[in-house]
């Protein structure tokens, strides 16, 4: 059965030394003059900025060679005179509209909070795009690769894994390190792959093997 083409950018799964994913994530802020779009699953980058609490500042990652990444979005709003509306399990959200749980384009009226995934050591799982030769594990697993932007579908990130140019070259963006094992996903288009960070700006990237 062909695999379903459902992207939605990186999602936590583990850590690097098998340890379950716990949900740790740190708050980044986004002003309200940034025109992109964001969405839970979205990669992003630092800012040399922060607002007037000292929360850093973060814009939407660039795919490609030689783009560090931050981390990963898993939770978005804005915050009002009461601080930050966190949930009891920690996430934020769009206090004006408990529907929107994304970060439309353009610029907002309000600045916008993200928690991001932040850590060098985190595993994430990523959908491979669906054009030219799929990898496969004896061409891919241990390689480095790029990531893909991609237009979110109003709820979650629509980023993915390239399968052209993985390499042994430090400077791109994420590690392979083999296929989501499970029924319903094998090589092919639209694979479903586990990715760490390799371009993090935390951590130096390194070499393919």
């Amino acid at each position: 059965m062909a695999n379903a083409n459902r992207p939605s950018g990186l999602s936590p799964v583990n850590d690097r030394v098998s340890a379950a994913y716990n949900g740790q994530a740190n708050i980044y802020w986004i002003p309200a003059a940034d025109t992109n779009a964001y969405a839970v699953g979205d990669p992003v980058g630092s800012i040399q900025n922060a607002d007037t609490n000292g929360v850093p500042g973060i814009t939407l990652a660039s795919a490609g060679t030689g783009n560090p990444i931050r981390g990963v979005i898993v939770g978005l709003g804005t915050a009002n005179t009461g601080g930050f509306q966190l949930n009891p399990e920690g996430g934020l959200f769009n206090v004006n509209n408990l529907n929107q749980i994304i970060r439309p384009s353009g610029a907002q009226a309000t600045d916008y909070y993200v928690m991001v995934v932040d850590d060098p050591n985190v595993v994430f799982e990523v959908q491979e795009v669906g054009t030219g030769t799929a990898f496969t594990a004896t061409t891919s697993v241990g390689l480095n690769a790029n990531l893909v932007a991609g237009a979110n579908n109003g709820y979650y990130s629509g980023w993915q894994l390239s399968n052209v140019g993985a390499a042994v070259t430090a400077t791109l963006q994420v590690r392979i390190l083999g296929l989501a094992r499970r029924q319903d996903n094998a090589y092919g288009p639209f694979a479903k792959w586990l990715v760490k960070i390799n371009n993090h700006e935390l951590s130096a990237g390194t070499a393919g093997v």
